[in-house]
């Protein structure tokens, strides 16, 4: 099973562009943006300020003066050092809380931005697409928000500034050693934190990889439920997904084994750093250059330098992770659709429906043309059908109709517009369709039929249920239209979901009508009734349909036999049986059966 194609890649560089693309949808809130970096500036100026507190409660504990006097001041340091502490915390809680909503305010302008151009990508991109590790990615990439600027604001750059102010308090109250050794030592933890988690980042990649594949084959299996239980595959797909689980464990026992080696390389150099520091301030202590509230004071500063560093590793790896989490969000943004609207495309204008394709070659690969020269004219209010064997090209024309594609040469009219140069939108807008293969959503009856006009009135539901004959089937079902119908439509069956479909499109109530194959799974009696509510639809509309039973299509005012891409014969179904050419033997072939 291959892999997604966005997937995170943890190898590549850091691409700073990103921030400046990720920019404009945090500048919503600017205000709380600065209040935040004020929060933030105050956290750590409280934070930087407690050691010194210590201190001096340390020192005033080793006077000899007048007790009264000692406790008092204790007491007041005491009183400020949890003033302090409190201050911290407060600080830091209003700064998540002014920046997370500007967080979650981008996480949500870029999803919905990513969901609004997926919908604007051409049909091959969501035919080739892979659902499960697509919307892994998507997921990946929107969180990925979250946590480069929880990090990014508030612990990467936080722990700079803290870091600056206290190499700098360390270099002016206790001179070049103590300021050196420190500054060293954090040098030392970030050069073997991010040559480290470099080192190990092949190993997140593999389980990132894992665990793509196997989401990917897990949602395959359960998306053909049907297909599977069909061919008694069920320990064929157990074995294939327990195939990806056993790569998923493997990769992440070595992303584990790398992760311990980075921790206790970490954990050494913290030692290291603290023991040095603790050795020289016990030193200068012992010498008489310094206090016991001074040893506290420098033992507090380096616990408070490493604690936030004590995560660096993760932080470094996971910020590289969403930077290219989000990449990959931006790539998909920049992917160019196919199939866009024109820079002056207009509104397309439909005063009686008339469709004509002219000269039309088309192919979905080079190599294996569909239509080749293809040529015709459905007038307005007329019914067109078009038939002929499986490949001929048939539903291509839908789809060319509907622009999902777009023709190499030849254009498409309706009322004289060609379609190339009308929005997308107004084009979809006055051709209804009833598929071949009907998609349900996973939601109620009443809401997959209202789909068809999302403000229609219960009352024209209502009338397009009636039409599509579904009125019968509705009252057998305990729930009525509240019924859920399932992922994909699957609790009803093919007949139900066509129904469902035809109603959609009555409800729509297009000027065009495209009909694809759309009685192919109803029974006769089924197919005799809706014949006759789709003969009472199409009135006063332009008609194409894509037949299979040509039962279903001898009132069309002009029936197309289509072979090899070409249109080998045409006319009413008396007269192509009168030929005895191609509509013929079709025609004997379905009765002889």
């Amino acid at each position: 099973m291959r892999a997604s194609r966005f997937t995170v890649n943890d190898e590549a560089k850091f691409n700073w562009q990103i921030i400046t693309k990720l920019w404009p949808y945090l500048t919503e809130f600017k205000g709380r943006v600065w209040l935040a970096m004020s929060c933030l500036v105050a956290a750590k100026l409280a934070s930087v300020t407690l050691p010194f507190i210590l201190k001096h409660i340390v020192d005033n504990l080793n006077l000899d003066s007048a007790i009264a006097t000692a406790m008092s001041v204790i007491i007041a340091l005491i009183i400020a050092y949890g003033g302090l502490r409190l201050a911290n915390v407060l600080f830091g809680e209003i700064r998540d809380t002014l920046f997370g909503r500007v967080t979650e305010r981008a996480m949500r302008r870029l999803g919905l931005t990513v969901f609004n151009h997926l919908h604007q990508l051409e049909l091959d991109f969501h035919l080739s697409r892979q659902t499960g590790g697509l919307s892994r990615d998507i997921e990946r990439g929107v969180s990925g928000i979250s946590f480069l600027m929880r990090f990014m604001v508030f612990n990467i750059g936080p722990t700079l500034l803290e870091l600056a102010m206290v190499v700098g308090i360390l270099f002016y109250n206790y001179g070049f050693t103590f300021a050196s050794v420190i500054l060293a030592s954090v040098i030392s933890y970030v050069w073997f934190s991010v040559k480290a988690t470099d080192w190990r980042t092949k190993y997140v990649k593999a389980q990132n990889m894992a665990d793509n594949a196997s989401s990917t084959r897990a949602i395959d299996s359960l998306l053909n439920f049907e297909t599977v239980k069909y061919f008694s595959n069920e320990k064929f797909e157990a074995d294939r997904y327990d195939q990806g689980l056993a790569d998923w464990e493997k990769a992440r026992r070595k992303n584990r084994l790398s992760l311990f080696a980075l921790n206790g390389g970490q954990a050494f150099i913290i030692a290291f750093a603290m023991t040095s520091m603790l050795a020289l301030a016990a030193f200068e202590v012992a010498n008489g250059n310094m206090t016991i509230g001074d040893f506290v004071l420098v033992n507090a500063f380096t616990m408070q330098i490493f604690m936030p560093l004590n995560f660096l590793g993760f932080v470094y790896r996971e910020i590289r992770g969403s930077l290219a989490n989000i990449e990959n969000l931006f790539s998909l943004l920049d992917r160019e659709p196919q199939i866009k609207d024109n820079d002056n495309a207009t509104e397309l204008e439909v005063s009686s429906g008339k469709v004509e394709f002219h000269n039309i070659a088309f192919a979905y690969h080079p190599e294996r043309p569909i239509l080749k020269d293809f040529s015709l004219t459905i007038e307005a209010g007329s019914k067109v059908a078009v038939v002929g064997e499986s490949g001929s090209g048939k539903s291509t024309l839908v789809k060319l109709l509907f622009r999902f594609y777009s023709p190499q040469t030849g254009k498409i009219l309706i009322d004289g517009q060609d379609i190339a140069d009308v929005t997308q939108s107004s084009l979809r807008q006055v051709v209804g369709i009833v598929p071949q293969d009907t998609v349900l959503f996973n939601d109620t009856l009443f809401e997959n039929i209202r789909y068809g006009r999302p403000d229609a009135s219960k009352e024209d539901i209502t009338t397009a249920i009636e039409m599509a004959h579904l009125s019968a089937f509705v009252a057998k079902l305990p729930e009525g239209l509240d019924t859920k119908v399932g992922e994909r439509g699957l609790k009803l069956s093919g007949g139900e979901k066509q129904r469902v479909a035809i109603a959609r499109a009555i409800l729509k109530g297009s000027p065009i009508m495209v009909f694809d194959e759309a009685t192919s799974s109803l029974d006769s009696q089924s197919e005799q009734a809706i014949l006759q509510a789709l003969k009472n639809v199409e009135h006063g509309h332009t008609s194409l349909v894509i037949a299979h039973r040509l039962s279903t299509i001898v009132d069309a005012d002009n029936i197309v036999v289509m072979h090899q891409g070409t249109i080998v014969e045409q006319g009413k179904h008396k007269a192509l049986l009168e030929k005895q050419g191609h509509y013929y033997q079709l025609w004997r072939a379905q009765n002889d059966n």
